[in-house]
């Protein structure tokens, strides 16, 4: 039988001898190029039996074997291969331990590791847990202690959790699925059985921050109800125009205090440094509701700031604006408080139900909101009007100048004699009335001399706080600025209040009479920060009792005149000649303002010109009332010959730190004038624009 079993194996040998074929690899270029061994590293494991006895497992990449150098008497290495490890006993002390590795193709690197061999328990045991500057939900520990070999690290998110070894001068790291409070627990190992251990509280908190955004789903949202006021976070339920987010908050006013509301605190104080604009997107079951949001310092309520706007839009979403601008920074401020409809009491029905989302600081008013001064000229703005009393209001062009958008109002026949119209909504910020800062002006074309034109203007969330006067119209068929000085209040009218808001203004033509057909038009609603008790910008040359006295200089020559050539964009009665005779190639006229000019706000100069010539010179300059030395000018060319055009001037350099009073006009600055039509120059409506 074993014969037998020797044959058939030597057939089965002869049968598989042609199918056997030696391959040959010469190819040996990968090995030559293989990186040399790098990142080495040992990993240090002693038992703790008093014995010295200790694993080292070295680690590196690009390393195939290692060479350890025990660093005790010993001096042969052990050979280790990658992912092998080696034992060895060692008296208590310190050594250092050498590695050795080496490449695929024989590259070599090496480093020494420090391995501390003691059989009593690690002392003076420190440890530091820090949060990652870049990941909320990390933390970076590292470890010292005296007479420690290693460390083990339980990070205490996983009751089932595997310690992670390290050694001193080596931090780990660990990633939290979730918030909370949790406790590290770093153990120190010696070569005996005793250890040492340290448990370090750690708080893992995804700060609350704005923008407030309610899309994360780590962040804690919540809101402190008061007084009937209940907020929830949920998923959007008005997905469309401009909030198309996944969550939002919803406010319901239930029944308890006119002020019901809630708050919520930030985790760290809000920076107002460069940012003083909120804006909130709000979806409001109806126009005119009222929405308070307040700032509060963390500790004491009575540091606080609040700005309070109206919806202007129903069941849709709106972008409101909260200009902070006049908050102090010096203060703290963390936690953000909203109330909607303060001072009417809530019922919880859909009609106290508001959402809103993406609580955020900017530094910017959008031009969508109405803002004085009121143009009617910006893209994007709107400025529908709201008609009282059967007035009829709508988009018209300047009768004069067919580029200018103004608004046109008839008093149609059967018009109350209270006839008016209100300015949109009312505006973004409100009034700033001062004790030196009463007035107002309108520009307005009328059809007839004499005419009454009142101005109002009040809280638009309490109308019985409001201030109302009037200017008779002094040109028919042209244009004028009337200014209304608000002290100054017709009769039967209640005086201003500089404790009230005043945020919406209303317009009255013919007050007092009944419709009957009349038309106006109008523009540039402007509020005054500065009260024009004598000559002040505008200069229109149209008043019969300021003194436009003009002061020539080296050739030029300044008179008030009948307008010669009423016609295009100025039929105004009145306008400014300049003649250029010889004299100096700079020769012009000034003219004094008796208060300095405001550039607060306007840094762009505007004005009428008739000019014989295309390409003539014209240079605005202004300066300080005393000091020609302190000045700002620019200088454009005029684009049409014997017919009026309106030239602009940028003034949007000027150091607005110094005062001007004095407005200087210069023709052709260059050039001797000859005193003839060819240096002859009309001038009108300098103005700030």
């Amino acid at each position: 039988m074993k014969a037998i079993k020797i044959i058939f194996s030597l057939a089965l040998w002869v049968l598989m001898m042609p199918g056997c074929k030696k391959d040959t690899y010469t190819d040996t270029a990968f090995v030559d190029a293989g990186k040399a061994p790098e990142a080495l590293t040992a990993l240090f494991e002693i038992t703790q039996d008093n014995t010295g006895f200790v694993t080292i497992t070295p680690n590196g990449t690009n390393a195939v074997s290692y060479d350890v150098y025990y660093g005790d008497a010993v001096t042969t290495p052990a050979k280790v291969l990658a992912g092998k490890n080696t034992t060895h006993t060692y008296a208590e002390g310190v050594y250092n331990v050498k590695l050795v590795a080496w490449s695929v193709s024989g590259k070599s690197a090496e480093v020494t590791k420090q391995l501390t061999v003691s059989f009593r328990a690690p002392e003076n045991l420190e440890v530091t847990a820090a949060i990652d500057a870049g990941n909320n939900f990390k933390v970076n520990v590292s470890a010292t202690a005296l007479y420690e070999t290693n460390f083990k690290v339980y990070f205490g998110d996983n009751p089932n959790e595997i310690p992670l070894t390290f050694l001193e001068g080596q931090v780990v790291s660990h990633i939290y699925a979730t918030t909370g409070n949790f406790n590290v627990k770093v153990i120190a190992f010696s070569g005996g059985a005793a250890t040492t251990q340290k448990i370090v509280a750690v708080s893992i908190v995804d700060p609350l921050l704005l923008p407030v955004t309610f899309e994360s789903s780590t962040i804690n949202y919540a809101w402190n109800n008061f007084d009937g006021g209940a907020v929830t976070v949920l998923n959007n339920p008005q997905s469309n125009g401009i909030n198309t987010s996944s969550k939002v908050a919803r406010m319901v006013k239930n029944t308890g205090q006119t002020w019901g509301g809630s708050w919520i605190g930030l985790s760290s104080a809000i920076d107002f440094s460069a940012n003083k604009i909120f804006r909130m997107k709000v979806y409001s079951p109806r126009i005119g509701a009222k929405v308070l949001l307040k700032v509060e310092n963390a500790s004491n309520a009575g540091l606080n700031y609040e700005k309070e706007v109206v919806t202007s839009v129903a069941n849709a979403w709106e972008d409101l604006v909260f200009d902070y601008s006049a908050i102090n920074t010096a203060n703290s401020y963390h936690h953000i408080v909203l109330i909607f409809d303060n001072g009417t009491m809530g019922d919880g029905s859909a009609n106290y139900t508001f959402l809103f989302d993406d609580i955020r600081l900017t530094n910017t008013i959008p031009p969508s909101l109405l803002a004085l001064p009121v143009t009617f000229d910006l893209a994007g703005v709107n400025y529908t009007m709201v008609d009282f009393g059967g007035n009829q209001t709508v988009n018209a062009a300047d009768p004069g100048n067919a580029a200018n958008n103004v608004k046109k109002t008839t008093k149609p026949s059967g018009a109350e004699t209270w006839a008016g119209t209100t300015i949109g909504a009312g505006f973004t910020t409100p009034l700033a009335f001062s004790a030196t800062a009463t007035q107002m002006s309108l520009r307005v074309y009328s059809p007839a001399v004499g005419l009454p034109v009142r101005l109002k203007v009040e809280d638009r969330n309490n109308n019985t706080h409001s201030v109302e006067t009037e200017k008779l119209t002094t040109v028919a068929n042209a244009w004028e600025t009337l200014v209304f000085h608000f002290p100054n209040q017709a009769s039967g009218t209640a005086a201003l209040n500089l404790a009230y808001t005043y945020d919406m203004a209303s317009v009255f033509f013919n007050f007092g009479t009944a419709g009957d057909g009349k038309i106006f038009y109008w523009d540039d609603v402007t509020f005054l920060p500065v009260n024009i008790t004598g000559l002040a910008l505008p200069l229109d040359f149209e008043s019969g009792t300021l003194n436009y006295t003009f002061t020539n200089f080296d050739g030029g020559d300044v008179t008030r005149i009948n307008n010669p050539q009423s016609g295009g964009i100025n039929t105004s009665a009145k306008v400014g000649k300049m003649v250029k005779n010889a004299g100096q190639p700079w020769g012009g006229s000034w003219i004094a303002l008796d208060a300095p000019i405001n550039f607060s706000v306007l840094h762009t100069f505007k004005m009428k010109v008739y000019s014989p010539r295309v390409g003539a010179k014209v240079l605005l300059k202004v300066e300080n009332l005393t000091n020609g030395g302190i000045f700002y000018e620019k200088e454009v060319l005029t684009t049409v010959a014997n017919g009026w055009e309106d030239l602009t001037f940028d003034y949007s350099g000027i150091n607005t730190a110094n005062s001007y009073q004095k407005v200087v006009l210069i023709f052709d600055n260059g050039t001797m004038g000859d005193g003839s039509a060819n240096f002859t120059f009309l001038f009108d409506d300098i103005r700030l624009n």
